[in-house]
């Protein structure tokens, strides 16, 4: 099969630790839709903020009911969002903050964020560094968004945006804002990385002046094309709808747009994913390298997809969050 016909979209699936019970103080009450679930997550810290004043752009008539729930095997569960009324950003404070900043950008499919396994427990490991992490919880396009295929860089873009406002009371340079994004995050965060400047909605407030651009982008078994594969349709269509024109398709295929201006990127795959084939990374490195922008790419044998931040440790992969974190430190993080 050739490299076009293997860069689809896939779902998270990976299994995630279980969240710290005794920093209550830090993540806030447990996520109230898996109270009677010991394995819950504290969903949502208690400080988060919404994307927009008011109704977010777009929104359906018929009002989105939450719909969370833990999944996985027993000891390793993890907590999916989905019916997302209200975008919000969960904001993890590190004790000793340094200055640098993470957008982390949980993956699903665009059916679902794992906000446990690709964002809670990002958290959890780069405050220790002294970052500051932001979790996004953005809207699905299938829960009846108008411009659905725009709905999560819409949230995406604006929560740069409000961050940076936001610098001062957050104690990050916003010179040092990057994003990391996982499977459709990692869509998302691509997308980001060459459509930050794309108009997808009218400004709002003052916040809207600031740059969306992230100033590094960690690619973690991502989707860089939407074109349409042997297996694909599906997955594709959560994001873009049923067939879709060609032109949409090469919209927001964030690796036709790679250019000077591209974010440098830090990719992780692995060559056994059975989902979101490794040749994603292959060429979004290969685009990068044609444009001049700096990439380090880390493709790993074994690991499958949605592995998140919990690789067995005697798995080369297990590394990658260390090498990101000294990565990034020399790309602006």
């Amino acid at each position: 099969m050739d490299l076009e016909r293997r860069l689809f979209l896939g779902a998270s699936l990976a299994a995630a630790a279980v969240a710290s019970s005794g920093a209550q103080a830090q993540w806030g009450d447990p996520a109230s839709p898996a109270e009677g679930d010991p394995s819950a997550p504290f969903w949502p810290p208690r400080e988060h903020f919404p994307l927009w004043p008011g109704t977010p752009p777009g929104a359906p008539k018929a009002k989105i009911a939450p719909d969370w729930t833990m999944n996985g095997p027993k000891g390793a569960r993890e907590l999916w969002v989905r019916g997302v009324q209200t975008p919000q950003v969960a904001v993890y404070r590190p004790a000793l903050p340094d200055g640098s900043a993470l957008l982390a950008l949980p993956g699903g499919g665009y059916s679902f964020l794992s906000v446990q396994n690709e964002g809670i427990d990002v958290a959890q490991h780069f405050n220790p560094t002294g970052t500051t992490v932001f979790v996004l919880s953005y809207r699905l396009p299938g829960e009846g968004w108008a411009n659905r295929s725009t709905v999560p860089l819409q949230d995406a873009q604006r929560a740069m945006r409000l961050i940076r406002a936001r610098a001062a009371d957050f104690r990050i340079d916003p010179a040092r804002l990057g994003v990391v994004g996982f499977s459709a995050g990692g869509h998302l965060a691509a997308d980001l990385a060459v459509s930050h400047a794309e108009k997808l909605y009218e400004p709002v407030d003052a916040g809207d002046r600031q740059s969306a651009r992230p100033a590094y982008a960690g690619l973690v078994y991502p989707v860089v094309s939407m074109r349409q594969t042997d297996s694909g349709g599906r997955a594709i269509n959560t994001l873009t709808g049923e067939n879709p024109s060609a032109e949409l398709i090469a919209a927001r295929s964030p690796v036709l747009k790679v250019g000077k201006d591209t974010p440098p990127s830090f990719l992780v795959h692995a060559i056994d994913d059975g989902l979101v084939p490794f040749e994603n990374s292959v060429s979004w490195q290969a685009a990068c390298r044609k444009a001049g922008v700096p990439a380090e790419s880390h493709i790993f044998s074994e690991g499958g997809h949605g592995f998140g931040l919990h690789l067995a440790k005697d798995m080369s992969g297990s590394r990658w969050p260390e090498l990101f974190n000294l990565w990034l430190r020399k790309h602006g993080g």
